[in-house]
């Protein structure tokens, strides 16, 4: 049975665009518009011309350039001191046509809606409900039942777990599979993650305080295996990977979404096999604010890739500009940072991770998403959020 060793953080602070002394610019920032629509934004080919287009708020933006924008419904922008209807925004073909459709989240707990790509006529798309009551700050769009479609990792009305769409049906409400028994969630419960923890091929689900094993074989109502574990104290997306690269998955989060910290978790195994977790810091949760070290507050949007083309899955993430308005959490108006963590495997078990900055004023929104936008090999980021929607090229 594999054992873990001692693991070494090391955070040395690298430039992208702006600031003195910056190293030679790794992207190029586009700003779509500066409207607060929205505070998550995606990323698909709409129009099936071989390029990757932006969905943000009720525009999608055409690529390459992204200097065409087209509403996918009324726009109404709102006021950077509140609150948006779109917290984040995912894409897929959910009636099975071959073009790709949106699914826009709502405010945590209203009702959410999937948008029908036109396939190239104008005008606005149609919308047909997909979840209601959607809870969660921070959900997760991934495959969880293993059916070859993205599911909706969120809670519910006091129950966790996923809902699942019907292309055959594309007019009916989706489907909430809870994996939980009735518990304490409510729409501003914050972070769920998914992944495949105990390495058995099953994507198993992971909140703050625990992860759900998925059974061999799921029985509808039936809970799945709870194992405690505090991975936050409040997280934003849970992210799941083999960080040390020891062959077992790790996790990766905010410790506190609206304060500070960003950990992973690394996880052992006893002799027996039991699964255990030992955390790891890569930014303290207490920074000292007289420091010059790096400290980022709001860390409430998560995604994972390889920004070096090395292999190994950094940590995208970055400051939620005015999670609370300008007043509310810590350091609210701070630089709007958006920042990749370079992941680097040392040859004595150790790990570091270097943090590069991409922009100090932008940050992210409760989503962040990279995607290979201008089809080069190597991940772009996708923002929107309250300071408007942006697009970062990687050069």
């Amino acid at each position: 049975m594999r054992h873990a060793t001692a693991s070494c953080i090391v955070i040395a602070v690298m430039a992208g665009i702006g600031g003195a002394g910056a190293e030679e610019a790794t992207f190029k920032k586009l700003t779509l518009t500066d409207k607060f629509y929205c505070e998550g934004a995606y990323a698909a080919d709409f129009n099936r011309d071989g390029h990757m287009d932006i969905v943000s708020g009720p525009y999608w933006y055409a690529g390459p350039d992204f200097q065409k924008r087209h509403e996918v419904r009324e726009p109404k922008a709102f006021d950077p001191k509140g609150y948006s209807d779109n917290f984040l925004t995912f894409t897929d073909d959910f009636n099975g046509d071959g073009w790709a459709d949106i699914l826009y989240l709502p405010w945590p707990g209203k009702d959410s809606q999937w948008y029908e790509n036109p396939k190239g006529k104008d005008g606005h798309w149609t919308a047909h409900p997909a979840l209601k009551n959607v809870g969660n700050e921070s959900q997760v769009w991934t495959d969880v039942d293993g059916d070859g479609q993205k599911d909706l990792v969120y809670n519910i009305d006091g129950f966790f777990g996923y809902g699942t769409y019907d292309t055959k049906k594309p007019n009916e409400p989706w489907t909430f599979h809870p994996v939980s028994g009735k518990g304490p969630y409510q729409r501003y419960t914050h972070g769920v993650g998914a992944g495949d923890v105990n390495g058995d091929g099953r994507v198993d689900l992971l909140e703050a305080v625990c992860w759900w094993e998925q059974p061999a074989d799921p029985k509808p109502g039936e809970p799945w295996i709870r194992h405690d574990y505090a991975f936050a104290d409040a997280a934003a997306q849970i992210l799941v990977y083999d960080i040390d690269g020891d062959g077992l998955n790790d996790v990766v989060t905010a410790w506190h979404c609206h304060l500070y910290g960003l950990v992973w978790h690394r996880q052992v195994r006893d002799d027996a096999g039991a699964i255990s977790f030992e955390k790891q810091v890569i930014l303290t949760s207490e920074p000292n604010l007289e420091s010059d070290d790096l400290r980022i507050s709001q860390l409430h949007a998560f995604d994972l890739a390889d920004f070096n083309g090395d292999g190994l899955l950094d940590i995208l993430t970055g400051k939620r500009f005015w999670a609370h308005g300008p007043t509310g959490d810590k350091e609210p108006n701070a630089p709007a940072v958006v920042y990749w963590f370079q992941l680097k495997r040392n040859a004595d078990g150790s790990v570091q991770f270097i943090a590069h900055r991409i922009d100090d004023d932008s940050g992210v929104g409760t989503q962040v998403a990279a995607a290979d936008l201008n089809a080069d090999g190597t991940p772009d980021v996708v923002v929107g959020n309250k300071k408007g929607t942006f697009v970062f090229l990687s050069q």
